[in-house]
């Protein structure tokens, strides 16, 4: 398998649950403006989307969209427990929770990155999230990760997320227990490695 990918982006997600299942893989990044692979290739005819991350298989196949892709790596490494199985109430809650990052978290922090977005706009998206980050630190009071004990696919994702206040005027510090958590799943070694793999951390 590899992972088109682009340094901090939402690609991260499936680069640490990949680390996380401890399945064989490569990663090559995408420079997103122009639209080319590190090694040269044209990313659009990879993903015609023309945005990361793109997961291609062996065969050629590719398969696009976060939480599609980090439930399928999930999926192919049962015995990680980074996803509860298929059928159950448990993997629906973590469907819900990955589509909640995705809409109400991910979505919203896109405005704070485009320059020509107004200050006024801003501010509103910044006031979004917090409502939101109020929500997700009532639900980590119950456990040190979003299902509780087990860290899962949706952790990876959040994290992922969270990263991005530092460089959006978003002081996590406003949310004690989000900036633990975010700082708690910094430390987990696959994290770590996949910061390190991407130019993150030294």
């Amino acid at each position: 398998m590899k992972l088109y990918y682009s340094p901090g982006a939402c690609s991260l997600s499936p680069h640490i649950v990949l680390r996380e299942a401890g399945l064989d893989f490569q990663v090559e990044k995408v420079d997103l403006r122009a639209k080319k692979t590190e090694s040269g290739k044209d990313f659009t005819a990879i993903n015609p989307k023309g945005y990361i991350p793109a997961l291609q298989f062996d065969d050629g196949n590719i398969l696009t969209e976060g939480p599609a892709i980090v439930q399928y790596i999930a999926d192919k490494a049962p015995q990680s427990k980074l996803a509860p199985a298929n059928g159950t109430l448990e993997r629906y809650r973590l469907q819900e929770l990955l589509n909640f990052i995705s809409t109400e978290l991910h979505k919203n922090f896109t405005p704070l990155f485009n320059p020509s977005f107004p200050e006024e706009g801003k501010k509103i998206q910044r006031e979004l999230l917090g409502k939101r980050f109020d929500t997700l630190s009532t639900q980590l009071e119950k456990g040190p990760f979003l299902m509780g004990e087990q860290f899962t696919v949706a952790d990876a994702y959040l994290f992922t997320v969270l990263g991005w206040s530092q460089f959006t005027g978003i002081d996590l510090s406003q949310w004690p227990v989000l900036k633990a958590y975010h700082a708690r799943v910094a430390e987990r070694p696959n994290v770590q490695a996949a910061l390190k793999a991407e130019g993150l951390l030294k």
